[in-house]
């Protein structure tokens, strides 16, 4: 499958029980649900049972059985379809579809973003060149096009950065 085509959900954590169950660390939660497909190194598995809270999901995948099965996967990634996640809202995005994305400030070009950081009081954008992070509100924030690969943002709004 594409890796554009995939969602990070999270990792295999620790074992929980015997049964094959286990923690799931960086959880993305909303993608993490029952009946779902994750990924594995290149394998599907179905979610037969999720359990635990948003922030400490508990997991048991069809055809991974016993504590033994989930030590050998700790630490691999979780995969999600795109087409199996929840619908965004108008302003939302995957983080995945922001990184790499070149921010400018009007036509004048300013980095490409790094990584998508999650903050206490809002989400904010790491950007090569940039020596403070672009939190996306309103107000920072003049456009989002993912299919062109471009933010705009006001520069002016934190502080008129220097190029």
């Amino acid at each position: 499958m594409d890796a554009r085509a995939l969602l990070l959900a999270g990792r295999v954590g620790r074992p929980h029980g015997l049964d094959g169950s286990f923690h799931v660390t960086r959880p993305r939660a909303g993608l993490l649900r029952a009946g779902v497909t994750v990924h594995l190194d290149g394998t599907a598995f179905e979610i037969s049972r999720a359990a635990g809270t948003d922030d400490r999901p508990i997991l048991r995948l069809d055809g991974v059985e016993g504590r033994a099965a989930i030590e050998a996967l700790r630490g691999t990634d979780l995969f999600v379809a795109r087409d199996a996640a929840p619908d965004l809202e108008d302003d939302e995005y995957w983080a995945e579809d922001l990184e790499g994305c070149l921010v400018t400030d009007g036509p004048r070009e300013l980095g490409r973003v790094t990584r998508l950081i999650a903050l206490p009081s809002c989400e904010a954008l790491e950007v090569a060149g940039l020596d403070v992070l672009v939190p996306l509100v309103h107000d920072a924030i003049r456009e989002v096009d993912v299919d062109a690969g471009r933010i705009d943002i006001d520069a002016a709004f934190l502080g008129d950065l220097a190029p």
